[in-house]
């Protein structure tokens, strides 16, 4: 790519609970420009919201909330049987109880993107994707939407009058219908550093990605997302920063990315 070009690259943090430590974020959050910080509904906890905020603050990693379905034994990958209105005030909620650590630590929110199984369900039913994008416009209009290029999550976000930030998985199978293939199958999860580092290359420069089924097709990529909780993020951010890098593909924050597409 002989001219440069700008992506965000964000990643799920603050996934830890209680005694329990998941992900290794004082390492990876020096790999990023933005955080999508659990609000202690899938996961997290106040004293992990208000440390991973205040980490991402001494590190100058933007801070987006990261709400989920209530289901902290699940870890918010189950699909449950909740109504538009439920998903809405939970994602309020969310919002709200993450938005307060921000202030605290005088960190302006910068976005919000589902996570697991809501983000899945919403890509596919217009209904609860409707209810998230409500939540956030009702809460703040400022604020970023993260949602995948071509689905009802992100056609939400714009109806509801919100910047829309397309995001790309690295360390993600895709489904032939543009959604994340189920972590049943093998190969849904990437830990190969070179293969997401390529995967997100292809990304951004050719706006395609592969499907599980071997399918190509296209997307449009703002944000790439590595997940915190993938056993190599540490290596696969590090190859994906080594890319970018030989690619002249700067990283900043979604704001920057959005700002610079305008």
């Amino acid at each position: 790519m002989a001219d440069t070009c700008t992506v965000d690259l964000n990643a799920d943090l603050g996934e830890s609970f209680g005694a329990y430590t998941l992900g290794a974020d004082p390492q990876v959050i020096k790999l990023i420009s933005s955080a999508n910080v659990a609000c202690a509904a899938h996961a997290g906890d106040p004293r992990t919201m208000d440390d991973t905020v205040q980490m991402s603050r001494e590190c100058g990693v933007a801070v987006g909330a990261h709400p989920g379905f209530p289901d902290l034994v699940g870890f918010g990958r189950r699909a449950l049987d909740a109504t538009p209105r439920e998903v809405e005030t939970d994602v309020v909620f969310q919002i709200g109880a993450l938005d307060g650590f921000c202030r605290r630590h005088s960190v302006a929110l910068q976005h919000v993107k589902a996570h697991g199984a809501m983000y899945n369900v919403s890509l596919v039913d217009p209904a609860i994707a409707a209810a998230i994008a409500s939540a956030v416009a009702s809460y703040n209009k400022t604020l970023i939407f993260v949602a995948p290029f071509g689905s009802c999550l992100a056609q939400a976000g714009r109806d509801a009058g919100l910047d829309v930030a397309f995001e790309g998985f690295a360390d993600r199978a895709y489904a032939a219908n543009g959604t994340l293939a189920s972590r049943r199958l093998a190969g849904a999860v990437i830990h190969d550093p070179t293969v997401a580092a390529a995967r997100a290359l292809k990304m951004i420069q050719e706006h395609t990605v592969e499907t599980i089924e071997g399918e190509t097709i296209p997307i449009t990529v703002h944000t790439v997302c590595v997940h915190g909780d993938n056993p190599r993020a540490v290596d696969i951010l590090t190859e994906l920063r080594s890319t970018f890098d030989r690619h002249k593909i700067q990283v900043a924050s979604m704001r920057a990315v959005l700002s610079a597409h305008q």
